[in-house]
């Protein structure tokens, strides 16, 4: 028996780096295919509504594909909408060019940089950067998201018309009892789609916070920044950060060094931490109490072997993955571990006092 289990830590070992190497591989199968999985878990509720009123299942996925279509023209045309705002803004290269030289001056005699007098601190900053590689790299960079938008979208029809069955696969894989299987499904769902809605509702008020107090202070570009802080509110953790310190110093380069720099860096601050420090986590509830360790080295692990993409998906598929480890009694200890809890064999050897009559 021992050589036996031996011998299956070894195989885990082994199985483990090339399981990850496959997944990094072939991201460009994989990613897609997860962020399909979430959005059909989303609009599983309303397909089978459809179901219960005799609706054929192609015009439920037509229905569906008509609102991802939908959401996402509305998601362009607000792109279109802060693009003009940028372009409008004729005096702003001007102002930043002012700015950046007020502060960069001091620093350049400081470090001894030696620049052109009269020429572009912008100018003598990025002449370094290889325009063709950049425009190269945008272009793959539109080709590869259009690409996956459009492999997601097929995954998403595939899974709604069941012919990709997600409980069917873990029955078959992980859980072999039909009804454990069907009430661990239910429960995936069921949470992964409550993280959906707060994460997006979360996300929108931080963005029309953001956008808000830029129309309040006389910040430049609001609707571009409220939908900076919309996006980025999608990486766990690391989003807030990058929103609020890189309007700051946009806010900083900008405005007078002055108390309403201080108030506006406060409001905007204020914003993220009410959305994400207060409201998210009671909205989320104890489904998603997951220790801070767990979800740093989740966001590091996705985002080093899917990019972006991965640090977006990371609280999702760590969710999943706490929901089946707490299905079998010898991995209940480690998602016990993921959200900071007492293990389960400790919690048997509590016993109450006994009191003496």
């Amino acid at each position: 028996m021992n050589q036996t289990r031996t011998t299956n830590i070894l195989l885990l070992i082994i199985a483990l780096p090339v399981v990850f190497y496959i997944l990094k591989l072939l991201s460009f199968i994989f990613i897609p295919l997860v962020f399909s999985m979430f959005i059909a878990l989303f609009f599983w509720p309303l397909i089978r509504w459809l179901g219960k009123k005799n609706t054929p299942k192609a015009i439920s996925i037509l229905i569906v594909v008509l609102i991802i279509s939908v959401f996402f023209k509305l998601t362009l045309e607000v792109i279109q909408l802060s693009s003009q705002e940028i372009l409008a803004s004729e005096n702003m290269i001007e102002t930043t060019e002012s700015k950046l030289e007020h502060l960069m001056y001091p620093l350049e005699n400081y470090l001894g940089v030696e620049r052109v007098e009269g020429k572009s601190i912008l100018l003598h900053y990025i002449q370094e950067i290889d325009l063709n590689k950049t425009f190269g790299s945008t272009i793959d960079l539109i080709s590869n998201t259009l690409t996956m938008f459009l492999m997601t979208l097929f995954f998403v029809i595939l899974l709604l018309s069941e012919s990709l069955n997600i409980q069917k696969l873990l029955h078959m894989l992980v859980l072999r009892q039909q009804f454990s299987s069907v009430k661990v499904f239910m429960r995936i769902e069921k949470d992964l789609i409550k993280f959906i809605k707060v994460k997006f509702i979360i996300s929108l008020f931080t963005g029309l916070g953001f956008s808000l107090a830029c129309y309040a202070f006389g910040v430049s570009f609001p609707i571009f920044w409220g939908l900076f802080a919309f996006s980025i509110n999608f990486v766990q953790m690391i989003g807030s950060v990058i929103s609020v310190v890189s309007l700051s110093l946009f806010a900083f380069i900008e405005l007078d060094p002055t108390g309403i720099l201080l108030f506006f860096i406060l409001t905007i601050t204020l914003v993220q931490l009410i959305m994400g420090g207060v409201l998210e986590p009671i909205f989320m509830g104890k489904s998603f109490s997951i220790n801070v360790i767990t979800i740093l080295v989740m966001l590091m692990f996705w985002g080093f072997l899917w990019g972006v993409p991965g640090m977006i998906l990371c609280i999702p598929i760590t969710v999943f993955l706490k929901i089946i480890l707490e299905q079998f009694p010898k991995t209940k200890v480690i998602a016990d571990l993921m959200t900071g809890s007492e293990p389960i064999h400790f919690k048997k050897l509590k016993r109450k006092p006994y009191i003496k009559n």
